[in-house]
């Protein structure tokens, strides 16, 4: 690594469990002290002793001062948390009007640590365009230009200027300061003075803020935890480089660098803030939504972030935006960092490594999570933005939807056809042709006429709607005969454009409005849309589409005004390169803010009215799936991955998009089983739906004009390779909500990748073609075509077969496991208890069936497990204690059930059978609440007691001799 300045004694502030230092002092100013003048005369002794002495401490003090001054500016090694000096060359200030850094002092700084000081997309960097920014400029090759990717011509010399830190203090949660600047930068409009604010929220949490003091910006508005007391006993220390600033988080009992933000220069003008911060890691996860791999390529990798509706690829800004990263530390410990900004970002990755927020807009809003396992890392995360909501029962069943049914019998032929080769679906869903003419709130008077009944046969066997809103209005219906468009209008609840006219854009309907969901009164308005369409069609739940949200003009009808938030000084690298490509004129005016500020968080501010309002319609647990999305999302919504390809590429994606939706609080989660554009082949759609079993929101779609790909349309062996897998599904839902009631009251990922069960095992870091469901269920698909075999890493214990119970004893070594056409292997950790139930074809009749529990246990004889059950679709069951808990402990041969809490609904459910992988002996003798029981042994030392009966929500014991 190499710093941007090196720190020196007198630059560094501390904090950690003592009391803090004195407040930093303003700087003396650089000037020599004055010297006192004497006149040739004759003097007294004493008068003359007082005088030399008083001259020769003036000379004392001035030599100690300007020592101190070249002193401040030397490199220190005192400091073993900073990176290693790159050289020797002195420092000195670059600014504007300055002069361009010496070649010498440029090349001393490694590739790697070299900050690009020209991020412009498309600009051809010369020497005079970077020297005119007083920047290092060093080509990589003389012969082709600079790589997208790759390393910076133009880059930052050592002492850049940047802010200074002018002042401490302490304060009841932590610090404040006050940063100033006497050089502008090439940004307009640079802000001078800055606020600082460290405070210690939590143990495990540190939240600093960077704002202007004097003039109000935009700062995101969800809703964060307002700490009041400063954290007792925190996991991190904080220090403070005082010129130039910067700010040092490490871990207090590792002393690892979690950030370091003197590497590089600070930039905080008013549209382009920049922050650079070493990383401890090249282990990096999370920062959606991309297409990508798990783990992140730290090799000149930029993330651009601005919600964006095009089909997912890689090195493009896509539907969602999540600041939020997760890294990996030597020895296994994890953290977490967290930018709280809404407005377009590039976030660069480096291989020093190191890491860049560049923000267009609002502030330097950061949290940073301690953890120290990753698991932790991302219930912090979730304290902060919110624990996701635990979903209505039927909504982790299967889901079928196409679009392009044409008819509301049409997609009634395909749920009889389900029905009859008795193939599980709880849900049914329509894409925009069940709409007149594309018009929300409608339904196709002609071809979807029957689709009142199509409903109503759903809800008799117990299955659900759900159906398609974008929120483009059609603007060009006749006045008095579409009450969305002339309620809005009526009501003011569209966004408008820059001069205060109801901004036009188009959609499928044509020219559209927008409605403004910063504003309540939106809320309201959609609510009573939901209410009167429900009237007509009752659905059950939504699926929130175009969200960006997406416009086929680029900003409006209109065009959009020439101005600073339309051609920003700085644009990120979103595709096609303007902030009004495929949206609104980022000019565009919300009730709260404008469009520049709110783009990112249109398909939240939806999501949240979609879930306000179908509470208040149904009474129940709101079902809302979104393609945006925003830090909070988990709270109102699930997301699918968006409109992917029928390719065994995207059913690889899939999985590094499920996992990391996972760690950003959103877990009901998937991807477009057998791929959304495109026409699939029938061993990809088999094998995409073993997979897709396992996403935490499964769901089969494709696209108009596309062969259908539901199961029914496939050959007979094909259609039951399918129904086994997700008769699977169906036995494993009491796992899963579990873990869905986990995730929502504790923040747990469902989905989740390996490295949070093994921290220790750097094999499992860069793992993303397998993953595990909670901390037991390891899921292998096979992802290639062609193949009867997948090889998969098993990390080190004991490893069972779920069909069989055949068990496998792993090192941490990969192993070839068998996967004809009509299986997915699935394996589960020892020392589980997993809760199973006899499957049926909806959630509704699986979930009043027995269960059957899967003990699967260590070489010491142990187990444990739960299950959380409630009725699966009240509100807030949790919080209102109507639920019943169950914990089964598994030692010394013999199985306990706990009942924690008790409810109605677990009385309805039986025990019927107890399976235990791994009883090394076979016993002589099983006993049922002391009453000898009969069972089977087999070789494979599976221990199975059948015909139990036992009554969950009443305590049991199980034991063998």
């Amino acid at each position: 690594m190499v710093s941007y300045k090196l720190l020196t004694p007198e630059d560094v502030y501390f904090s950690g469990t003592a009391s803090a230092e004195e407040p930093v002092e303003e700087s003396v100013e650089d000037k020599p002290p004055e010297t006192l003048l004497l006149e040739n005369k004759a003097v007294c002794s004493t008068t003359t002793s007082f005088i030399a002495l008083g001259t020769f401490l003036l000379v004392v003090c001035g030599v100690w001062l300007i020592g101190t001054i070249f002193w401040l500016q030397s490199p220190s090694s005192q400091f073993p948390h900073r990176p290693p000096p790159p050289g020797t060359a002195a420092t000195s200030g670059q600014g504007q009007g300055g002069t361009a850094p010496s070649p010498g002092s440029c090349s001393t700084i490694p590739e790697a640590w070299r900050f690009d000081c020209y991020p412009e997309r498309g600009a051809v960097v010369t020497r005079e365009l970077c020297e005119a920014r007083n920047c290092c400029f060093i080509p990589a090759s003389m012969e082709t230009p600079p790589a997208k990717n790759g390393v910076p011509w133009c880059f930052y010399p050592l002492g850049f200027p940047t802010y200074t830190l002018y002042a401490i203090n302490d304060t009841d949660l932590g610090y404040t300061g006050q940063l100033t600047k006497k050089e502008k930068t090439y940004y307009p409009k640079d802000i001078e003075t800055l606020q600082l604010d460290a405070n210690f929220e939590t143990d495990s949490r540190l939240h600093v803020k960077i704002t202007d003091p004097f003039t109000p910006r935009f700062e995101v508005p969800i809703t964060v935890p307002n700490a009041t007391e400063k954290a007792s006993s925190p996991l991190y220390t904080v220090e403070f480089s005082k010129n130039p600033f910067g700010l040092i988080v490490k871990r207090a009992s590792t002393g690892t660098v979690l950030i370091n933000t003197t590497v590089a220069p600070l930039f905080f003008a008013d549209q382009f803030l920049q922050v650079s911060t070493s990383l401890p890691t090249q282990y990096v996860y999370g920062l959606g939504e991309h297409r990508s791999s798990f783990l992140h390529d730290v090799e000149w990798n930029t993330l651009t972030m601005w919600a964006r509706d095009v089909p997912p690829m890689e090195l493009t800004n896509l539907y969602g935006v999540h600041p939020f990263y997760l890294g990996m530390e030597p020895g296994g410990s994890a953290h977490g960092v967290f930018l709280l900004n809404s407005n377009a970002m590039d976030v660069v990755l480096q291989p020093g490594p190191a890491l860049t927020w560049r923000p267009i807009g609002g502030i330097l809003d950061i949290y940073v999570f301690l953890g120290p396992d990753p698991s932790s890392v991302v219930q912090q995360y979730l304290e902060v933005v919110g624990f996701p909501a635990m979903p209505v029962y039927w909504a982790l069943g299967y889901h079928l939807c196409r679009w392009g049914y044409k008819s509301s019998n049409g997609t009634w032929d395909v749920v009889k056809a389900m029905r009859n080769y008795g193939i599980p679906q709880d849900v049914q869903w329509n894409d925009i042709d069940y709409m007149d003419r594309s018009l929300d709130f409608t339904f196709d008077p002609q071809q979807f006429a029957t689709l009142p009944d199509m409903v109503k046969d759903l809800h008799s066997h117990r299955q659900r709607y759900v159906m398609i809103l974008d929120p483009g209005i059609s603007s060009t219906q006749e006045s008095g005969t579409y009450w969305p468009y002339d309620e809005g209008l009526k009501r003011g609840i569209f966004i408008n454009d820059s001069s205060g006219q109801t901004l036009i854009g188009k959609v499928w309907p044509g020219l559209t409005a927008f409605p403004d969901f910063s504003d309540h009164e939106t809320h309201e308005w959609w609510f009573e849309n939901l209410q009167k369409f429900h009237a007509k069609v009752p659905f059950d739940g939504l699926w929130i589409d175009m969200n960006e949200p997406s416009n086929f003009l680029d900003g409006s009808l209109n065009g959009c005004p020439s101005n600073d938030l339309e051609n920003p000084p700085y644009t990120p690298g979103i595709l096609d390169g303007t902030l009004r490509s495929k949206t609104l004129c980022a000019s565009a005016l919300h009730k709260t803010s404008v469009h520049y500020n709110l783009h990112s968080m249109y398909g939240l501010m939806e999501a949240k009215a979609s879930s306000c309002a179908l509470k208040r319609i149904l009474g129940k647990r709101p079902f809302v799936i979104s393609r945006s999305s925003f830090p909070s999302q988990g709270r109102y919504s699930g997301h699918w991955l968006g409109d992917n390809r029928s390719q065994w590429k995207d059913l690889y994606t899939s999985i590094p998009g499920m996992l990391t939706f996972n760690i950003l609080g959103i877990p009901l989660v998937g991807a477009d089983i057998c791929g959304f554009a495109g026409t699939t082949e029938e061993e990809l759609c088999v094998r995409w739906t073993q997979l897709g079993a396992f996403y935490p929101f499964t769901r089969n779609h494709n696209s108009i004009d596309e062969k259908a790909q539901d199961p029914t349309a496939f050959s007979p062996m094909a259609r039951t390779a399918m129904k086994e897998v997700l008769l699977l599904r169906y036995s494993l839902f009491p796992l899963l909500y579990t873990l869905f009631h986990h995730a929502h009251l504790e923040g747990h990922t469902v989905a989740r990748p390996l490295l949070f069960e093994f921290p220790g095992d750097a094999k499992t870091y860069a793992i993303d073609k397998q993953f595990l469901w909670g901390k037991s269920l390891l899921v292998t698909p096979v992802l290639e075509p062609g193949v009867d075999y997948v090889v998969g890493y098993f990390p080190k214990g004991l490893w069972y077969d779920i069909y069989t119970g055949d068990s496998i004893r792993s090192s941490g070594e990969e192993i070839r496991l068998q996967a004809p056409l009509d299986k997915i292997n699935v394996h589960l950790r020892e020392g589980a208890v997993i809760p199973t139930q006899r499957p049926n074809t909806t959630l509704w009749v699986s979930s009043g069936q027995p269960l059957h529990l899967i003990s699967t246990l260590t070489d010491e004889g142990t187990a444990e497990g739960d299950l959380f059950w409630d009725d699966g679709e009240s509100l807030d069951t949790y919080e209102t204690n109507q639920y019943a808990y169950i914990v089964f402990h598994v030692a010394k041969n013999t199985m306990t059930s706990e009942v924690l809490r008790d409810n109605i609904e677990a009385s309805y459910i039986t025990v019927e059978t107890v399976s235990f992988f791994g009883v090394k002996k076979e016993p002589s003798n099983v006993t049922v609440n002391s009453q000898d029981a009969a069972f089977t042994y087999k070789t494979n030392q599976v221990l199975t007691v059948t015909d139990l009966g036992l009554n969950l929500s009443q305590n049991f014991t199980i034991s063998w001799t």
